[in-house]
């Protein structure tokens, strides 16, 4: 990946947010420009540039090196553009994103791809992709796009989904798909189903193993060959809501 670099120069010191630094067009931008937008830290607002070197040539590619654990709402609002963050990743990564890709080759935290606070949507299109486990709310409200986890995911996955498409490789926590009107939440790990979905067959969907060889040859998610090849028991819910979403989860047997 070539593009701008932006290296961090010490851990942050403070939770930082970083919803501004993404937001709108940014794929243009010169490492200088990239350099003066904003994070708050503390309390205030600090030019990108006075915690990170910022260097490269714009192409549409960012990687963000050093340690981002304590970076929240990372590639909130991405609309274009590729990202990539190499560590552990905050709270809200590309919260409410619309387009674009964010690849995390880590762990993130809570409320991945979700939806600000007081919107109605989450995410309405693109691609993140965390390669270690995510936390709670991972996609909720999400309209449109794709949420990919390589590892655990905590309780409420895809809670309130509208549509789009969830992968997780990990087990799953309490509570998946709650309140979903569409959508697709596909689990490779253990998985408890919600009293409010039905068990409606088990087959071999053909869309899941083109979306797993998709992630191994664009992020290097490892696919495995039981999960291109298996059968995957699908469950409709939730009933409580329109009923049209969807559980696949696969099984060995």
């Amino acid at each position: 990946m070539s593009g701008i670099e932006v290296r961090l120069r010490a851990p942050l010191g403070a939770p930082a947010d970083c919803s501004a630094l993404l937001a709108g067009e940014w794929t243009k931008l010169t490492a200088g420009e990239l350099a003066r937008r904003g994070v708050r830290l503390d309390g205030r607002t600090v030019p990108l540039g006075e915690l990170c070197d910022v260097a490269g040539q714009p192409d549409g590619t960012l990687r963000f090196t050093g340690d981002w654990s304590r970076a929240a709402r990372l590639g909130a609002g991405l609309a274009e553009g590729a990202v990539r963050i190499e560590s552990d990743v905050g709270d809200e990564v590309g919260l409410g994103m619309a387009g674009g890709s964010i690849e995390v080759r880590g762990a993130a935290g809570a409320r991945a791809g979700a939806a600000p606070a007081e919107a109605r949507r989450g995410m309405t299109g693109g691609e993140l992709v965390i390669h270690g486990a995510a936390g709670p709310e991972a996609g909720a409200l999400m309209r449109r796009g794709l949420v990919a986890v390589g590892g655990a995911v905590g309780d409420h996955a895809g809670v309130g989904m509208i549509a789009g498409t969830i992968v997780i490789c990990g087990a799953v926590g309490p509570s998946p798909g709650l309140w979903s009107k569409r959508g697709s939440l596909v689990a490779m790990g253990d998985i408890g189903i919600p009293s409010t979905y039905r068990y409606a067959c088990t087959y071999r969907p053909p869309h899941v193993p083109l979306i797993l060889r998709r992630l191994a040859a664009r992020y290097g998610l490892p696919a495995e060959p039981r999960h291109l090849t298996g059968s995957y028991r699908r469950y409709s819910g939730d009933l409580a809501e329109l009923g049209k979403g969807e559980i696949l989860a696969w099984t060995a047997s």
